[in-house]
């Protein structure tokens, strides 16, 4: 046989089945979990990629900021029930329609925005060098801010 045929032979046996398309057996103990931690290759970690677990910083970070947000929620109707006003229409849509509504929106609201995130969270932000995941450090800090003036509004201000 010649090169090329012995090529073709190679690549015949090698396309037969592709396990990366595979679909995981509910039997597997990566089923719910996910195995990928972490890219291997220097070359895939200049791309955008996925993995399939989130380490405990991005998990004490979604923590923290839906802990805040309930809060901000929570200190938001303690002021209102003061004579405050909500500024943000949205949250003003939901507030008219009763405290365990807005909470629960508020809760939802965050909670989508913060799985959207997770998805994506290691491709890059508007094609700069930095990545989708640092949302959640913007986010943390925006909500620990807005946090603090509620409490500096609640004890000085009433």
């Amino acid at each position: 046989m010649n090169d090329l045929t012995t090529h073709l032979l190679k690549y015949k046996r090698r396309c037969r089945f592709d396990r990366r398309k595979a679909r995981v057996s509910i039997l597997c103990r990566h089923w719910l979990t996910g195995r990928r931690k972490a890219v291997r290759r220097e070359p895939d970690r200049q791309k955008s990629y996925q993995i399939d677990t989130i380490g405990h910083k991005t998990f004490a970070a979604i923590l923290i900021i839906i802990t805040f947000s309930i809060l901000d929620a929570l200190f938001t109707l303690f002021l209102i029930s003061y004579g405050a006003i909500e500024v943000n229409p949205i949250m003003a849509y939901f507030l008219d329609m009763g405290p365990s509504v807005f909470i629960a929106a508020k809760y939802v609201l965050t909670a989508v925005c913060l799985i959207l995130i997770l998805a994506v969270r290691n491709f890059y932000l508007f094609n700069t060098k930095a990545r989708v995941k640092i949302l959640y450090v913007f986010f943390m800090i925006s909500f620990v801010l807005v946090v603090k003036w509620e409490l500096y509004l609640i004890i000085f201000a009433i």
